[in-house]
């Protein structure tokens, strides 16, 4: 029950539908103990003291009877509905707004499958048991009460036989809940696996397609999905052996009562009316009770689902604002590193070691080194994408954990290195940052990426709808609508991460043309490989393993006989070669 306290904040706020539902419930379950009465009456008056006359008086009384536990039905049923509805609801906004709020370092180590199918399963896993589960468990509870009752009032020898199966009953369901939760647990860890395989595969069809790999991927999926079978038929299994054993005992009690009972009614004890209906109480009893292997398996899959849902609730913000966050308007882009080390884990080695450097307002910094080197590092520590495990972190003189976070990442633009564009017009996906922004300021933007004229190629211009991920457009016209969509906030710091990586030379050159006027005034880092990229740059750092071992101009680097010239000799050798060939 530790789980559904702590899910209480999402369901408790809409506790009034349940409360009504319950109340139609409660007149059902009522009504549902009156048809053996009305059968007693019709046997022991009608048939046996042939009191004819109440037929009329039953017939209207049992149809109007119908009548409310219809209405009475319905209530119970929208209600119940409403109450699971509105509850997940409530919980499914909450998970999504709290994977907006987890930092980088959650998404390392998650899965988009696996997350996908605790949004969507285990959400309606929960919200299932909410709607009916818990509503059945107490219709169970108050049914087994009243014709528990009723047959005392018939017959008190008879009403004890009947409880003394009762133990037995419950004993069997407690160890199937203990079998059947963790069985449940297992079902849905697998199907979040496989839900990351499908997803994953789809994602990176294009890999797996040029490197013929769908044999390999069919081979995973076929690893996942057997796994899935074999934890639900074990899940079954446990299921088998339930339901026989509980209509065992069951039959049990009906045979033991049917002796007893109609012994008492050939010793006078009993009438036979009342035999009837007691043996139609008892099937309120243990039909319902073998029924609890339902409410059981409702409750251990919500309780599954839950679990996995508070894995996301429970997980640590690890970046958040200061309660005493800086209140600005602006930043004018001076960024300083104060012997900065940064590890992703704690038992990781350190991506950067001590790093120290300053970069004034409206100057261009270049990043070039290895991968792994810690380049991008750089830049998402100064967007508090991560926090830095020693040193300090500057912008216009004060640490980037005294600024509201949304406001230092919007004064900062990003051209990641994997441009990601959404399932929407190209419209859309360049005013992503700034949805205020007029078409005017859109198509500007698009102009200075060197984006609209291929825009302006397509059928329907920037109204064109992109399929997933961008699909449909080369890498470099994505990048390019990446860069738009940087260029439209209007950041005080612009970061360009490998971002003309993916395109030709001729377009790099115009884009970087595009660029130097966009980057005046504005402190601007530049990750690349090529040199052409950034060989513009005011000063250039060449990283290694997480420790500056260069800094300064292209012209200064070339004469240090360092790092930086090896890689440029790599990269224009063939150009100078061609040159003396000339």
């Amino acid at each position: 029950m530790e789980t559904f306290k702590k899910l209480k904040q999402f369901y408790w706020p809409y506790k009034k539908y349940f409360i009504f539902s319950l109340f139609f419930v409660l007149i059902v379950t009522a009504i549902t103990v009156v048809y053996p009465i009305i059968l007693q009456i019709t046997i022991d008056e009608v048939i046996l003291e042939g009191d004819y006359s109440l037929i009329p008086l039953l017939s209207i009384g049992f149809i109007l009877i119908m009548m409310i536990k219809g209405l009475a039905n319905f209530g119970q049923q929208y209600l119940g509905d409403r109450f699971g509805i509105q509850s997940v609801y409530h919980l499914r906004d909450t998970l999504y707004k709290k994977l907006q709020r987890l930092s980088f370092r959650y998404y390392d180590n998650a899965r988009t499958g696996d997350l996908m199918s605790r949004l969507t399963m285990d959400v309606e896993g929960f919200k299932f048991f909410l709607a009916a589960g818990l509503k059945e468990l107490i219709r169970v509870i108050f049914l087994i009460a009243t014709s528990l009752a009723v047959m005392f009032y018939y017959s008190v020898p008879l009403a004890l036989l009947t409880m003394a199966v009762m133990p037995f009953l419950i004993v069997v369901v407690r160890k199937f809940d203990q079998q059947v939760h963790p069985a449940f647990r297992r079902v849905r860890k697998s199907l979040g696996n496989l839900n990351t395989r499908i997803q994953e595969n789809v994602s990176g069809m294009n890999t797996v397609k040029s490197l013929s790999k769908e044999d390999f991927e069919i081979g995973r999926f076929t690893t996942d999905n057997e796994q899935y079978r074999e934890v639900n038929i074990t899940t079954s299994h446990i299921w088998a052996k339930f339901f026989p054993f509980m209509e065992l005992i069951g039959n049990i009690a009906m045979v033991s009562l049917l002796i007893f009972g109609g012994w008492l009614v050939i010793s006078g004890d009993l009438h036979l009316g009342e035999l009837v209906a007691f043996f139609s109480l008892v099937n309120y009893i243990v039909g319902p009770l073998m029924n609890l292997g339902f409410i059981v398996n409702q409750f251990s899959q919500a309780k599954a689902s839950g679990e996995r849902l508070l894995d996301i609730l429970e997980a640590e913000e690890d970046i958040v604002d200061n309660d005493d966050a800086l209140a600005v308007d602006h930043i004018d882009g001076h960024v300083r590193f104060n012997h900065v080390t940064l590890k992703y884990t704690k038992d990781d080695d350190p991506a950067l070691k001590e790093v120290s450097f300053e970069v004034p307002t409206g100057h261009v910094v270049g990043l070039i080194g290895a991968t792994g080197a810690g380049k991008s590092s750089i830049t998402q520590l100064m967007t508090r994408f991560y926090e830095p495990a020693d040193g300090e972190v500057y912008i216009d003189g004060r640490l980037t954990t005294d600024y509201n976070l949304k406001f230092l990442r919007r004064q900062i633009g990003f051209v990641l290195q994997e441009a990601f564009l959404f399932s929407t017009t190209i419209k859309e996906n360049i005013a992503f940052g700034n949805p205020e922004a007029t078409m005017e300021d859109i198509v500007g933007a698009a102009k200075r990426a060197q984006a609209h004229d291929f825009i302006m190629e397509m059928p329907k211009g920037y109204d064109t709808m992109l399929g997933d991920r961008g699909m449909g457009l080369s890498g470099g016209q994505r990048q390019r609508i990446s860069i738009a969509r940087a260029l439209l906030i209007d950041p005080s710091i612009l970061v360009l991460d490998d971002a003309t990586s993916a395109v030709d030379m001729e377009t790099e050159f115009k884009i970087q043309l595009a660029l130097k006027e966009v980057m005046k005034d504005r402190t601007t880092f530049i990750i690349a490989h090529r040199i052409s990229s950034l060989k513009h740059a005011d000063e250039i750092l060449v990283l290694d393993e997480g420790v500056i071992v260069e800094r300064g101009t292209h012209e200064e680097l070339l004469k240090n006989g360092g790092p930086y010239q090896r890689i440029y000799d790599i990269q224009y050798q063939d150009k100078e070669a061609i040159t003396g060939a000339i």
